[in-house]
């Protein structure tokens, strides 16, 4: 994640003490501040149940109904016993759509005794005024709800008519039970030109967290990889959410701004910051490569558990198992380097090809997101297509150039 709000504004922001290492921005007693950003254990999404009364046509994991082969109640209190046992500084549960499994406020429960924090990633849908209490009251730290665009652009997202009413009717609810909770939404050529229209539904609905994913093509999101956004796009987006930040933290409110899933986000705000402000700019750079983007984040600051009990370097990396929840701890599995894409995750400055390899940003940006130069050139160590920087930006001159011809890790990049 790049801390739009933090490092482009300056504002201190719940999760700075996981993310950049300070401290008295949002630990609670007893957890332990990283020292170094390798050291860290990772979040986990588990995405507890395939099953969703949505249909949502960019969905990472292709959920719909039951998969029939979820784990037990039983083996669910196990794995948390082991992430607790592990370390891990939080569990988000997921799904498809979590609030339709029986048994989650059981184990939502049963990992806050084990002294885990819980986030619930949803629609909205289902959070009926009933609902929002429970989540209060089952001590549920945040709640992240899904939102792709306004009305009818919401909708055709998620494949069903009126979700958008009955997610900001869910947003309400959680709103007047006091639950903390953020907006997911993914950029994508069919929403981006409604980001000024989502910015008006932030401020209107006094939303306190917003988090724009960058598009990966994985799952059912496989057969929309024609949407994702140019990187001229990219850059326009980016800098629409760098100029609405900024006015609200003028405007003196403290909504907080995130992007996901490309960490080249750092490296762009950092860029735009030394025209803008270089006292600042070095500021922010001190961050990023303490926290080091791609670097320290899937196989290190993040992981996965989905249904069938498989664990994944995270959340978008389903056609490649780590190994089985029912057969081995998570966290032996996780630290496993025996297996070929764990251990260059872990290691990945020596693994990582193509101009991402000599890039000036390197310790910044960490070759960003490997899932999704697996998914577009087949190779997870291949530069990110993700990256919208250019050559001349990230220091690529024609010596650099040459270097990579003559070691064979030209790739054509998409524009």
């Amino acid at each position: 994640m790049i801390n739009i709000s933090k490092l482009y504004c300056d504002q201190v922001t719940p999760g700075d003490w996981l993310r950049y290492g300070k401290t008295g921005s949002g630990e609670r007693e007893g957890e332990v501040v990283p020292k170094k950003a390798s050291e860290r254990r990772p979040i986990v999404v588990w995405n507890i149940t395939s099953a969703c009364n949505l249909k949502c046509v960019h969905c990472y994991n292709d959920s719909g109904t039951c998969s029939g082969d979820e784990v037990s109640t039983d083996e669910a209190k196990n794995v948390l016993d082991s992430l607790a046992e592990f370390g891990v500084p939080s569990v988000l549960f997921s799904g498809g759509e979590p609030l339709i499994r029986p048994d989650l406020f059981e184990l939502i429960g049963y990992a806050g005794q084990r002294g885990l924090r819980t986030v619930i990633s949803t629609n909205g849908t289902l959070i009926t005024a009933e609902m929002a209490k429970k989540i209060k009251n089952n001590g549920v730290s945040y709640v992240g709800i899904s939102l792709d665009g306004i009305g009818e652009i919401n909708d055709r997202f998620r494949g069903v008519s009126g979700a958008f009413d009955k997610a900001v009717e869910g947003i309400k609810n959680c709103q007047d039970a006091g639950v903390r909770i953020g907006l997911r939404l993914t950029l994508t050529r069919k929403n981006v030109q409604d980001l000024e229209s989502l910015f008006g539904f932030f401020e209107s609905e006094n939303i306190e967290r917003a988090c724009f994913y960058h598009f990966v093509p994985s799952g059912r999101g496989g057969k929309m990889a024609a949407e994702d956004l140019t990187h001229a796009q990219s850059r326009e987006a980016v800098d629409m959410i760098l100029a609405k930040t900024r006015q609200y933290k003028q405007a003196g409110k403290t909504t907080d701004i995130l992007t996901v899933d490309n960490h080249v986000d750092g490296i762009y705000l950092y860029l735009k910051l030394k025209q803008e402000d270089p006292a600042r700019a070095e500021e922010v750079w001190k961050l990023l490569s303490w926290n080091g983007g791609g670097m320290y984040s899937s196989g290190v600051g993040i992981g996965c558990i989905d249904f069938h009990g498989k664990v994944h370097a995270d959340q978008f990396w389903w056609h490649y198992d780590l190994g089985d929840i029912r057969k081995r701890p998570f966290g032996e599995i996780w630290i496993d380097t025996g297996d070929p894409l764990m251990r260059g995750l872990k290691d990945r400055r020596n693994y990582v090809k193509g101009r991402c390899r000599l890039c000036r940003f390197f310790d910044g940006c960490g070759g960003a997101l490997r899932v999704r130069a697996d998914l577009h050139f087949g190779d997870s160590w291949a530069p990110d297509p993700g990256c919208y920087l250019t050559d001349s930006e990230i220091g690529l001159d024609e010596e650099k150039k040459a270097e990579l011809e003559r070691c064979g890790e030209v790739f054509q990049m998409p524009e």
